[in-house]
């Protein structure tokens, strides 16, 4: 023991003199002029009799605060900056957020680096950034750059959604950033909607641009794999990494407070890797680095590489290295713990050094050897569930990969240009949720919640719709031609379309009960159509694109005729009308809803697709009677 703060000094030195970064982004030196620490006491008073005995068997030259009774040193230290986020994954936390601590009981900007400095002092050379969302913090940049001053901290990593990222990597990189990690899980926009509920894809591609621009390798994107909801883009995302430096972290679906976690979700790592194996037999695993939580496997010839989070399936809990601390100070030796213990209260008390590390090391003293059991449970993904009753998940048995874009997304990517929307309307997201739903609506100014019912504002008829003697998507030459609505004027435009299915009596009981093995129907086919009407523009190749400011779809079983009435409604405001967005969005539903259907009966109609009412622009106002 006694030669402890010699080996502690002696690695200080080597680290000083080594300063690397684990992604290759480029790190200055450590600025010199940092007064020298005075040496901890000795801990024979203050270490309990099992772990001393370790430390004097074992001669651990790591600090006796941060070793727990099973020898293992925690250098790591993820410090959440916020609890605040921009994003509501459907994983992570409930549709109305969570309720926030007041802000007098945060940690502040200085106990941050208080407590930072200590955990280095003691031996800590890594330090991540998480939140929330730690971008939304204003001073970030501040303690990125506080931090990089630290004597023996090698590596300043942030965990971030990537939304504000482009704006404020420079500054980040400058400050000492070394490395990212930004979270993304699907490479569909529409998708990305949905799972997140909000908008902000493009600008989460601009942040992963911007991190390869400035020489950070390998930025790393996180991908929570989600049984139902996007294991199907496993091959997209790995074929991204064959000529951009990423590395694709596959991370099994974990349960967090509010994310009403289910083991059917979970996709094994096992599972994962025979996935991608079928089309990439090649890929062959690299060694393991220690302490780390990946598997790494890496394709000859590609770039970049991926990997494999098995928090679940295989846990890491024997090498974990791992502390946190919560954005109001609470200090937690494991993630899936729920023992903490509060440093804030501590320090604003009054704390001397030495009385902070007691309460450090006792903590960690009382680390377990694993989290809980019943996380370890899950040692394989579950088999397809024939028939599933339960709805509080995001389950949707049958998603099928119908179309890859990956050599599509690649292409644009190497290119310096952000991906447009690809072609969806082959895709279909779907969810089972609590209750039925059977209406839905999405509004550019306010939050999507696109499964929550909203009343339908009805059309005001107001006289036919007088006709034309020519077709004018066709040139005097008899070529197809988009119309010029260059000198209309800007309009409020709003239409309703109908269609109806006729299921049948057997598929009508199974979606009325929700009892369909590929999940809710009705839910399904609402996203469809909300689908639908946003990518018209691309399905029908002469329609102009529309900025729609309200989708609605609404569906209602009719059980006289043993069908479900589909009612779509669009709004917009500019020089065309949204009558073929409002058709496309009932036609899409109803396919959707004979998809879902069709394993128990091809006996299905689709009827009635037609406009319902259309109101403003020049023509006059539309209602059928």
């Amino acid at each position: 023991m006694a030669a402890q703060p010699v080996s502690r000094m002696l690695r200080r030195v080597l680290r000083s003199s080594v300063r690397s970064c684990s992604s290759g982004a480029p790190v200055t030196q450590p600025h010199p002029g940092e007064p020298s620490q005075p040496a901890v006491e000795p801990l024979s008073s203050q270490v309990p009799s099992g772990r001393r005995r370790f430390l004097r068997e074992h001669a651990a030259p790591f600090s006796a605060f941060l070793t727990d009774s099973l020898g293992r040193h925690h250098s790591y230290l993820r410090i959440s900056l916020t609890e605040k986020c921009n994003l509501r994954c459907q994983y992570c936390m409930p549709e109305d957020g969570v309720p926030l601590t007041p802000k007098a009981d945060l940690l502040t900007t200085e106990e941050v680096l208080t407590l930072a400095r200590l955990f280095v002092k003691e031996g800590v050379d890594k330090i991540r950034l998480t939140g929330g969302e730690p971008l939304v913090r204003p001073d970030v940049v501040d303690i990125v750059a506080q931090l990089h001053q630290l004597e023996g901290l090698r590596t300043i990593g942030i965990t971030t959604n990537g939304i504000s990222l482009a704006r404020l990597l420079p500054q980040l990189q400058k400050a000492g950033l070394s490395a990212i990690n930004i979270s993304l899980d699907t490479l569909v926009p529409a998708k990305f909607e949905f799972i997140v509920r909000r908008k902000g894809f493009r600008k989460v591609m601009e942040g992963i641009h911007k991190a390869i621009e400035l020489g950070y390798s390998p930025v790393k994107v996180n991908c929570v794999v989600m049984r139902g909801l996007n294991e199907d883009e496993l091959p997209d995302f790995v074929a991204l990494t064959e000529g951009l430096p990423l590395d694709v972290r596959f991370i099994e679906y974990m349960p967090f407070d509010g994310n009403k976690w289910n083991f059917r979700k979970m996709v094994s790592y096992k599972e994962m890797l025979d996935t991608l194996r079928q089309q990439w037999p090649e890929l062959e695993k690299l060694p393991e680095e220690e302490s780390s939580t990946a598997k790494a496997f890496k394709i000859p010839g590609f770039r970049g590489r991926v990997s494999f989070i098995t928090s679940m399936s295989e846990h890491f809990c024997g090498t974990c290295n791992r502390l946190r601390i919560t954005a109001d100070g609470n200090l937690k030796v494991c993630l899936f713990g729920n023992s903490e213990v509060s440093l804030r209260d501590h320090l604003r008390a009054g704390a001397s050094e030495e009385e902070l590390l007691s309460v450090i090391g006792a903590a960690v003293g009382r680390k377990k050897r694993q989290h809980a059991e019943l996380f370890l449970m899950c040692q394989d993904s579950p088999p397809a569930i024939p028939s599933i009753s339960f709805r509080a998940s995001l389950h949707v048995q049958g998603l099928r990969h119908r179309v890859s874009f990956s050599s599509q997304m690649v292409t644009l990517w190497k290119g310096g240009r952000l991906p447009q929307i690809p072609v969806l309307a082959q895709r279909w997201l779907g969810s089972g949720l609590p209750q039925r739903h059977y209406g839905s609506h999405l509004d550019s100014d306010a939050n999507p919640k696109c499964l929550s019912p909203e009343p339908r504002a009805p059309a005001t008829p107001s006289g036919p719709l007088p006709t034309s003697d020519q077709l004018t998507h066709v040139d005097r030459e008899g070529q197809a031609a988009m119309v010029d609505v260059g000198g209309k004027p800007d309009t409020e435009r709003v239409a309703v379309a109908s269609a109806v299915v006729l299921l049948g009596p057997v598929a009508y009981k199974l979606v009325q009960e929700n009892q369909l093995k590929k999940g809710d129907a009705l839910v399904v086919a609402q996203l469809a159509g909300v689908q639908a009407a946003k990518l018209t523009s691309q399905l029908i190749p002469l329609c102009h694109h529309v900025a729609l400011s309200h989708v609605q779809v609404q569906l209602e079983l009719d059980s006289t005729r043993h069908a479900v009435v589909v009612r779509a409604s669009c709004r917009a405001r500019g020089p065309t009308g949204v009558e073929m967005e409002a058709l496309t969005s009932a036609a899409v539903a109803a396919l959707t809803l004979y998809d879902m259907c069709k394993a128990v009966s091809r006996d299905i109609v689709l009827a009635e697709i037609k406009l319902v009412s259309k109101t403003g622009g020049q023509r006059g106002d539309f209602h059928r009677t």
